[in-house]
């Protein structure tokens, strides 16, 4: 048989699931999701791009390779608003 405080230590103790520091890495997490997925989704239509281009003029190689750098800045962006909302 167990007692009332045995049952009480070894039950969980629910935690709120939405408390604030869930709600923050939440947020945290979408801008850096959000900003990876949409960096991804430039680059494969820049690179496709790109690649179609130097195949016809290979002195475009290095316009190429910056226009397909370019979207990497985006999850750069994504990255400080996720450290702003962390610090906050």
């Amino acid at each position: 048989m167990v007692d009332a405080a045995t049952a009480a230590a070894v039950a969980p103790v629910a935690a709120p699931l939405l408390d604030a520091a869930g709600l923050k890495a939440l947020g945290a997490a979408i801008a850096i999701a959000g900003t990876g997925i949409a960096s991804g989704w430039a680059e494969k239509d820049i690179g496709s791009a790109a690649i179609g281009a130097m195949a016809e003029n290979e002195a475009l190689f290095g316009k190429g390779l910056i226009l397909t750098v370019i979207p990497e800045t985006i999850v750069i962006f994504g990255l400080v608003v996720a450290l702003l909302i962390n610090s906050a």
